[in-house]
């Protein structure tokens, strides 16, 4: 009976801390998994996105793709270039363009950060995730990358199929 007691409050904490990781706002809407095999990626800076009303409802059906998109510096200000949201068809003649360019919102340190990157040492601005945050905000995270050659491809493909293969040898062995 006195190691049920025990274990109550023990129990009680563990439930707290499952409850605090499955957050019923936080979604992942879309992800570019090409862009860790095309980049090496030295750093992320999440940023917020300027939305319309149909835009946003059309991200809570999961209906985007930032696969083919980057983002760009121009005019003093961070741009989401080429990133496809599906239409809502219920917003009727109040819809948004599925391809139409989105301010992105970041602090200046962080943009002039950015500018720095992209114009002197030729680096890349690559969307990595969109999401929803734990507020039911959409965030996006933007990665400033630098592009592989096709060796380096090669090297890390090389580097995975070794990491699975001693996987593979420690589980039987």
């Amino acid at each position: 009976m006195t190691a049920a007691l025990d274990l109550r409050p023990a129990l009680a904490y563990f439930l707290s801390i499952m409850a605090e990781k499955s957050d019923p706002n936080y979604k992942i809407i879309a992800e570019n998994r090409r862009a860790r095999f095309d980049y090496f990626i030295e750093s992320d800076v999440e940023c917020g996105i300027v939305l319309t009303g149909s835009e946003v409802k059309s991200l809570r059906t999961g209906q985007s793709n930032i696969a083919e998109s980057y983002a760009s510096v121009e005019g003093g200000e961070l741009w989401l270039i080429n990133g496809y949201i599906a239409t809502y068809m219920q917003a009727g003649v109040f819809g948004h363009e599925e391809r139409r360019r989105r301010k992105l919102l970041v602090s200046k340190k962080e943009l002039s950060r950015m500018w720095n990157a992209v114009g002197r040492e030729g680096m890349t601005l690559v969307p990595l995730v969109m999401y929803f945050n734990h507020r039911g905000r959409v965030k996006i995270k933007i990665g400033i990358a630098k592009g592989k050659k096709l060796a380096d491809k090669r090297d890390t493909e090389a580097k995975r199929d070794w990491n699975r293969q001693k996987e593979r040898l420690l589980k039987q062995g």
